[in-house]
């Protein structure tokens, strides 16, 4: 799996978010190391605080189809926006050592990791401190 196909595959996903409120249409693609690809969208609620983002909905789903081990995400939005502290925490929390690609609706991406995106992230490791 390149790059590029990740990226549209998070572009895929972005056409099935849920997003009466915003219109802020976002899907995620995680790429497994078994080679799976898991995907992820946006779901809104109108009580706010219970709206999930695409990037914690692909990593939950891949954990709860077993997999716990990630090579890479990509995550797709109008306009290329960055994944919310919340994301970044379960991207670290899962995945500390991944890539992240960050696509607009173009399939235009960058590409960064997850250490680069929250260079000092809680972990286990904190919680026995």
């Amino acid at each position: 799996m390149n790059p590029e196909e990740l990226v549209q595959q998070a572009l895929v996903a972005r056409t099935r978010a849920y997003a009466p409120y915003s219109n802020y249409f976002v899907g995620a693609a995680v790429w497994a190391d078994d080679g799976d690809v898991i995907l992820g969208c946006n779901v809104e609620n109108a009580a706010y605080p219970s709206t999930i983002c695409a990037e914690r909905v692909a990593l939950t789903a891949a954990v709860a189809q077993g997999k716990r081990q990630f090579r890479a995400i990509a995550v797709a939005t109008r306009n290329g926006g960055s994944p919310c502290g919340a994301c970044r925490q379960v991207m670290w929390e899962l995945g500390p050592e991944m890539v992240v690609y960050i696509a607009d609706e173009s399939g235009l991406y960058r590409t960064t990791t997850v250490r680069e995106l929250l260079p000092d992230g809680f972990h286990k490791a904190r919680l026995l401190e």
